[in-house]
């Protein structure tokens, strides 16, 4: 997987990409990794004296593994991705473990169901081998024009 460009599936870009690498595939369950800069301009202020990643930049981290996993299987099914997919649900979020300057994430999504347009994943993001995020999220596709 370390072949594909995530820049090509998704139109996130830096400083707002939250996935460096594509891990695997396969089984419609994506697993995706991100490195935390200990540089974030993000730690001047949330918090100085103890930096730890807001939680809502570690829930952004599994919805673009998300849009990552609804390009690929598109992509897998030989249809274009129509718009870019934006989120339109979030369930049951549950916060379990804090992410620091340094670490690394792993984020596990995978496709629950998928009804006319609208993808249902769940995703796990964890840190030192330990969940810190699970989250259900939905995505469907907005026009890009």
């Amino acid at each position: 997987m370390h072949d594909i460009k995530i820049t090509d599936l998704i139109p996130h870009r830096p400083p707002f990409l939250w996935v460096d690498t594509i891990v695997e595939f396969a089984d419609s369950t994506l697993i995706t990794e991100k490195t935390i800069s200990e540089n974030l301009e993000v730690f001047k202020g949330h918090y100085p004296d103890h930096p730890i990643l807001p939680g809502v930049l570690l829930c952004e981290g599994l919805f673009q593994t998300g849009a990552l996993l609804i390009a690929l299987l598109q992509k897998d099914s030989g249809q274009v991705l129509d718009g870019v997919p934006v989120l339109t649900r979030i369930e049951g979020v549950k916060f379990k473990r804090s992410v620091y300057p340094g670490n690394t994430i792993w984020m596990k999504v995978t496709l629950k169901e998928k009804i006319g347009g609208a993808w249902f994943l769940k995703g796990t993001l964890r840190v030192n081998n330990k969940v810190a995020v699970q989250a259900n999220f939905a995505c469907t596709l907005a026009p890009t024009k």
